[in-house]
């Protein structure tokens, strides 16, 4: 009885690891009207954007004078699920914070290893409001595709292999990639390539006109204007012994 009764258990059910795409909300307040006013704002002209997609949100950089603050897991979760968004675990944060997430009902997840640290623009690190990152694991075929425009906030990286961008990469968007970056629309945000030291890595875009470029950790901003040759039209960067240098793609 017993063998028949395991054998039906296992016809009917299994347990596997699963690698799955999750986006990284990185609180930078704890105050959550601010946050709400933040989020709003900054959604505001995409309601449908995540779609039910599953969140984890991440503790691990709010500032210093709030790291160890109350904080409401269960309105928290109410107010990233009007954003059709469905939290489902916590990173970071300390011993209480953690007890009280898991007692609104998010599971503990374990902090990834970062990429490389980048300069941040002045607006980000002087900004209260939420990153929004989607970390995805590259598929087997080496490419990650993205078919939606990137909005001002949202980060995507392609940890593993390169990525692909259908649309449009806002300014204030962030396309990170171990390998190459494509991106077949304008690219008004940053493009970081080889973002754990690949040098071989490159950038690819129908019209560059990028607030940041960077290549295995050698960067420019656009403080620093696009020459002509390349402003506005389609381009690829590379790294030559540790300089960027920007190439016209010709038709």
């Amino acid at each position: 009885m017993a063998d028949a009764s395991a054998a039906h258990t296992r016809a009917v059910f299994e347990f596997k690891s699963a690698t799955l795409p999750l986006i990284a909300v990185i609180l930078k307040t704890a105050d959550l009207q601010v946050l709400a006013e933040a989020l709003d704002a900054q959604l505001a002209d995409s309601p449908d954007f995540f779609e039910q997609e599953p969140v984890v949100i991440d503790l691990s950089q709010l500032p210093e004078e709030e790291a160890a603050a109350e904080i409401d897991f269960a309105a928290l979760r109410a107010m990233l699920a009007r954003h059709q968004t469905q939290p489902v675990a916590v990173r970071g944060g300390n011993e209480a914070q953690l007890q009280a997430a898991r007692a609104a009902g998010l599971a503990l997840a374990a902090m990834p290893v970062a990429p490389p640290a980048r300069p941040p623009a002045p607006a980000e690190a002087a900004s209260p409001a939420p990153q929004i990152v989607r970390e995805v694991p590259v598929p087997a075929g080496g490419t990650l595709l993205i078919d939606r425009p990137l909005r001002s906030g949202q980060q995507v990286y392609a940890r593993g292999g390169d990525v692909i961008v259908t649309e449009v990469v806002n300014f204030g968007a962030e396309v990170i990639a171990d390998g190459h970056i494509h991106v077949y629309a304008p690219l008004r945000g940053k493009a970081i390539a080889g973002a754990r030291g690949d040098v071989q890595a490159r950038i690819f875009t129908t019209c560059l006109e990028a607030q940041l470029v960077a290549i295995a950790g050698i960067y420019r901003t656009a403080e620093v204007a696009l020459p002509e040759a390349v402003a506005g039209k389609p381009a690829q960067i590379r790294l030559d012994d540790k300089r960027l240098v920007m190439d016209a793609i010709r038709g």
